[in-house]
């Protein structure tokens, strides 16, 4: 989890700092942090709009800039032709309902995190995927 949190410092993200790896047979395969896509303004340079629009934590996910880690994650295996079918996802929070399906399509099966996060529709798919989920 030392990794993860070392990832996560990377993020730009004013209101959660979130990190997260991709690792198969003790080897890291991919690495992700929350931010604004690739070569757009980050949050920190153009405010964050869910905070100006008071929109809590766990809602609306899609009137915010950023990726999540675990979607930057998934993303930078496919970008550059990493299976991860098979792999273990190790996060600084649990996974949201939205990254909760990434990880059950892209062949995950295990997460371990650090923190809680509201979200029981992503507790309840997870476990019905019989993806295993363990807090550290």
């Amino acid at each position: 989890m030392d990794i993860v949190d070392l990832v996560s410092l990377r993020s730009t993200c004013i209101r959660r700092k979130v990190g997260a790896i991709l690792v198969r047979d003790k080897r890291i395969l991919a690495t992700g942090y929350n931010g604004a896509p690739s070569g757009l303004a980050h949050c920190l340079e153009t405010g964050c709009l869910r905070d100006k629009l008071k929109i809590p934590s766990g809602e609306r996910h899609e009137l915010c800039r950023g990726l999540h880690a675990e979607q930057n994650a998934i993303i930078q295996a496919a970008l550059h032709g990493v299976s991860i079918k098979g792999a273990t996802i190790y996060c600084t929070n649990h996974p949201c309902i939205i990254c909760s399906k990434m990880i059950i399509n892209s062949g995950l099966t295990k997460i371990f995190y650090r923190e809680g996060y509201q979200d029981q529709l992503a507790e309840d798919l997870l476990k019905e995927a019989g993806i295993e989920t363990k807090k550290l």
